[in-house]
């Protein structure tokens, strides 16, 4: 990932040292030719150099695009999951208020027919009877009486029947068009899964290439070296760059004095510690690897606001939250980010999801705690360790 040393190769030493061990003391204006051919050669090999730190400097351009592609998909899956779980809720709310409707047409159907029976088991018979035998006015007005409340009644619960098969037709078109479009969002959530696992899988053959290509521990110490120095490029240039608003989120506490107090950004087990050496050359590690499941929440530490949220090379996808005072914290190689430049976070806000961006082969967040640009250990300023992952 990084570029190539600008000292001579060791090929180049090995051709020299071959030219100058045959080269008699009398006889060097006899050789100029071959001294010609051997700076062709170096002119060659330099050459072939430049070409491979091009192909390289490529390869890191389409890796850092392909991981942010990925990191926008599984952001967009994860939107999509929970907007199905939220139709999956609405739509067992609407299919039990139409259960309710259900139950409740019943009943009036069942009302209306016992009043349907009563009249014309006595109604019709007795009112005859009642205006043939004249009877006392009196007792014929509150007979009629009657009557017109049961007919009322009946009228009242023919409207309410209406009511309720309306509303039953209107909720089941409202249902059937909820499912319409939560079978849509699952199909979408099928394809979106199908293009994630095609571009892990480009990713998986890029980083290929890339191994090919970095060859030695040298090279490998020299990318690190020079990852650091961006990072610490980057930091410099936030730190002189002042916060847009007051620190006044959370608890209102400086961060200096929420030592030992901090939550841990992630779920998960510590894999490298601050302070241990690193596989290349004398290089320790400046903050911690917590190896976790893939799409694992990282949460932000403290209040502060969103300082960086981009790729940079050696840490991926990664968030930098500055804290105020001179302190930021890192979280690197992310799966997807949530959120921008100049977004203010509170506390256990979620800020990204884990990955392996970066060029790394395991899911892990790459974690940091820097004061003034200088590391320090998040061991001493978390509470205990990060709780354990959750089974599925």
């Amino acid at each position: 990932m990084t570029d190539v040393h600008h000292a001579v190769p060791l090929p180049l030493l090995f051709l020299f040292s071959l030219f100058f061990a045959a080269l008699p003391a009398d006889g060097l204006a006899d050789n100029a030719d071959r001294l010609q051919q051997l700076r062709q050669q170096i002119h060659d090999l330099r050459s072939e150099l430049d070409s491979d730190r091009q192909r390289r400097q490529s390869l890191q351009s389409r890796l850092r695009n392909m991981e942010k592609r990925i990191g926008k998909t599984a952001a967009l899956l994860r939107e999509l999951d929970q907007q199905i779980q939220r139709q999956n809720r609405e739509l067992k709310s609407l299919q039990k208020k139409q259960q309710g409707l259900h139950n409740d047409l019943r009943q009036h159907r069942l009302a209306l027919a016992r009043q349907l029976r009563a009249a014309y088991a006595n109604g019709q018979q007795e009112y005859l009877k009642i205006l043939l035998s004249q009877q006392d006015p009196a007792a014929v007005a509150r007979t009629l009486t009657y009557y017109d409340y049961y007919n009322r009644a009946r009228l009242k619960e023919m409207q309410a029947i209406n009511t309720r098969l309306t509303e039953l037709t209107t909720l089941e078109k409202k249902i059937q068009q909820q499912t319409r479009q939560l079978e849509q969002n699952r199909t979408e959530r099928t394809h979106e899964r199908q293009q994630l696992e095609h571009s892990r899988s480009e990713r998986s053959q890029l980083l290929s290439q890339l191994k090919m290509d970095i060859r030695g521990k040298d090279q490998r110490l020299s990318q690190l070296l020079e990852d650091e120095k961006s990072l610490q490029r980057l930091l410099k240039r936030i730190a002189e760059r002042p916060l847009k608003a007051p620190m006044e989120l959370g608890e209102g506490k400086p961060f200096a004095q929420l030592r030992g107090k901090l939550i841990w950004p992630t779920a998960g087990r510590i894999t490298a510690n601050f302070g241990s050496r690193r596989k290349v050359g004398k290089l320790r590690w400046q903050g911690v690897r917590i190896s976790t499941r893939e799409g694992t929440e990282v949460r932000a530490i403290s209040h502060g606001q969103v300082a960086f949220s981009d790729w940079l090379r050696g840490f991926g996808l990664l968030t930098i939250i500055d804290h105020g005072d001179g302190y930021m914290s890192l979280y690197g190689g992310n799966q997807s980010l949530y959120k921008e430049v100049g977004d203010w976070i509170e506390a256990g806000e979620a800020i990204a999801a884990v990955g392996n961006s970066g060029g790394n082969e395991k899911h892990a967040l790459y974690f940091e705690i820097r004061h003034k640009g200088k590391p320090i250990n998040p061991l001493k300023w978390c509470r205990g360790k990060p709780k354990k992952v959750a089974s599925r």
